[in-house]
């Protein structure tokens, strides 16, 4: 048995054995590979900072620490009077990585919009140069940072899905990885914005939309995953569309869109019309025209919205609680 005189070795040595295992999976680390990049051979974050020689972090050390933070998060608490801790704890470091990287975004978008300017200008001075060169290294800088960042998020997102049954779901903002080849959550605001602007796939998706909307108390899960899978096989390029609750039935439609590569945009009711909201949310889901539709049992909301997509004649999956198998014979199986 290997002891340890300090937390130092027992780290290093779990790191290693978190970077042997992650040079083992192909697409993971095609996956990391593909967003820790060198944009330029100098980088720099701010205006002000002098352009500097820097490399990004070892793609697999950060697959490693991700692995290593998110998974021993659960195995520490597991089966302990913490356990329920662990979940709560995990979408913060998720959620950590997520607004970080909409932060570098920000900052990425703001040295590209001055970067357009500079060019317009007819300058031909050193100074002007200058200026433009360092303004393309800076947003070169945060755009790697942001497919790095990006890259980590999707990765700790899976293992949080994996480890919990849930789908991460950020607090604010839109679930985006322009760079690498994982589903998008993305919130109806930005979704319709990119629509009516024609903006990139990854934030208006196209393809025949597929409406799942539903209660918060749902247990089954593999009933919707059988009937959404079937879906999938008929209409490949579809787009789920769900009422953005983070229990029950849009969760777990959210965690087989994530399993599945399928884009998940996500309808929450603005609470700027208050008593209306959720009435009109649902009228804006029917005008996307969706090809088909599961609807399960919940309150008067999914009652309006299934009245509504029956009216404009959508294919509908009509499940109610009492449809489900029981808790104990999922377990049993």
């Amino acid at each position: 048995m290997t002891t340890f005189n300090n937390f130092a070795d027992l780290a290093e040595l779990l790191v290693n054995d978190r970077i042997a295992k992650a040079a083992t999976d192909e697409h993971a680390a095609e996956t990391y590979a593909g967003a820790f990049i060198e944009h330029n051979e100098l980088a720099k974050l701010t205006y002000m900072d002098e352009p500097v020689s820097n490399q990004m972090p070892d793609p697999d050390q950060a697959r490693a620490a991700v692995e290593l933070i998110v998974g021993t998060l659960f195995d520490v608490f597991r089966d302990t009077i913490m356990e329920e801790h662990a979940q709560r704890l995990a979408w913060g470091f998720v959620n950590s990585f997520h607004m970080t990287a909409r932060l570098a975004e920000g900052r990425e978008d703001d040295a590209a919009k001055k970067l357009g300017e500079l060019v317009r200008i007819n300058d031909t001075s050193e100074i002007h140069t200058v200026e433009v060169e360092e303004t393309q290294i800076l947003c070169q800088t945060m755009q790697g940072c942001r497919e790095a960042l990006e890259a980590m998020r999707d990765h700790a997102s899976d293992m949080y899905r994996v480890e919990t049954g849930r789908p991460f779901t950020a607090a604010r903002g839109s679930q985006v990885s322009k760079n690498t080849a994982t589903a998008s959550q993305v919130q109806a605001r930005d979704f319709l914005a990119a629509r009516r602007r024609q903006r990139d796939e990854q934030l208006a998706p196209t393809g025949p939309v597929v409406v799942v909307s539903g209660g918060q108390v749902w247990h089954d899960h593999a009933m919707l995953w059988e009937i959404l899978d079937d879906i999938k096989a008929r209409i490949p390029e579809m787009v789920l569309a769900t009422t953005g609750m983070r229990k029950g039935v849009d969760a777990i439609a959210t965690g087989w869109a994530q399993s599945r590569k399928v884009h998940a945009v996500h309808f929450l009711p603005n609470r700027q019309h208050g008593n209306r909201a959720p009435f009109m949310r649902n009228e804006t889901i029917v005008k996307l025209r969706p090809v088909e539709a599961i609807v399960c049992e919940g309150s008067g909301i999914q009652s309006n919205l299934a009245q509504r997509l029956r009216a404009a004649g959508v294919p509908m999956h009509i499940r109610r609680i009492a449809d489900q198998i029981s808790p104990e014979r999922i377990k049993q199986a």
